[in-house]
């Protein structure tokens, strides 16, 4: 394989360097309060040359997303098999919280929104997210499966419920009370997510 050259590697960077800037805008103020100035400005480039590389919001949102479902894909990739299924989930999301507290995961897109409109059109974020969700979806059946995940509830419901996760305000609310540190938020978080809010024998009872 050749090795890129160093125009490519610099426009690999650059691309980097924006999309890392569009999640940023996208997990603070959500689509449709982020303007294409504020990337612009954010990276350090005119307008018009962003439009240059990216034809339209929809486009450059698009890109970002998709960069941040690569990522994901590398992320439980990174997953022993031999793990549990479970154990598998809890750190794919774990992984995914702490890029929340990072501002570094965007709000997922509204129901009814231009940009969701726009990802339904493009073939690649749907591969994307189709090769995430089947992936996370055979876990959740393996975890029903072996008992360390209810079969009360439908696996898309626990699906879904995951993904919420990645959003969820409660985070930054724990994070700014100031009581938790951020991998405090993360672990609670978890907790409540897989465990629920019933309360527990004391541990020798």
């Amino acid at each position: 394989m050749t090795a890129p050259s160093l125009k490519e590697q610099q426009q690999r960077l650059r691309d980097d360097v924006i999309l890392a800037a569009v999640n940023e805008l996208l997990a603070r103020k959500g689509y449709d309060a982020m303007t294409v100035d504020e990337v612009a400005t954010q990276v350090g480039l005119t307008k018009p040359s962003l439009y240059k590389h990216y034809g339209s919001k929809e486009a450059l949102a698009a890109a970002a997303l998709i960069r941040l479902l690569d990522q994901t894909l590398a992320t439980i990739a990174a997953q022993s098999p031999t793990q549990p299924p479970i154990d598998r989930l809890r750190s794919v999301l774990r992984w995914a919280l702490e890029q929340h507290l990072r501002s570094a995961m965007p709000l997922l897109p509204a129901t009814r929104s231009a940009l969701r409109e726009s990802l339904l059109k493009n073939s690649v974020y749907l591969e994307r997210l189709q090769a995430v969700s089947g992936t996370l979806s055979n876990w959740i059946a393996e975890a029903q499966a072996d008992g360390s995940l209810s079969t009360a509830l439908p696996s898309e419901v626990m699906l879904y419920t995951l993904y919420a996760r990645t959003c969820d305000p409660v985070l930054e609310f724990l994070q700014a009370g100031g009581n938790f540190s951020d991998a405090e938020v993360v672990d609670l978080v978890l907790i409540t997510c897989f465990d629920g809010l019933r309360p527990r024998p004391a541990v020798g009872r």
